[in-house]
């Protein structure tokens, strides 16, 4: 069985200037790796009801998942090379899987893995 694609959602508001210049680095990494990376953008003001739970500090923070199997969780320098870098690793089924600081940030986000996973399944 094959597995899903990777998924790299960034949650992110368009008011941010560092999130502005980081929207087409996270689209340029989806064209770029096929089907094996598919690219959601979240707005968290806009796609409130999609992230309830998950109190986003700073930006961008990024969700890694492979169908609904959380790989990677937060906030990210806002480069190509580190978010290159993460795809990749997470490709090669070589990230430490995340630590949450508590169980309802842990629940909230394992919920939008599912929710995405199910939304392009």
């Amino acid at each position: 069985m094959n597995e899903p694609p990777l998924l790299v959602a960034c949650l992110c508001a368009a008011w941010c200037g560092t999130c502005r210049d980081y929207a087409p680095l996270l689209a340029e990494l989806g064209r770029d790796s096929g089907a094996a990376v598919r690219t959601r953008w979240i707005d968290i003001e806009d796609e409130a009801e999609l992230v309830d739970g998950i109190d986003v500090e700073n930006f961008p923070t990024l969700l890694i998942a492979r169908g609904e199997r959380v790989l990677f969780y937060g906030t990210v320098l806002p480069h190509a090379a580190t978010l290159q870098r993460l795809a990749e690793t997470a490709l090669a089924n070589e990230l430490a899987l995340p630590s949450f600081d508590d169980d309802d940030t842990e629940a909230a986000v394992n919920a939008l893995a599912r929710r995405l996973s199910h939304a392009n399944a």
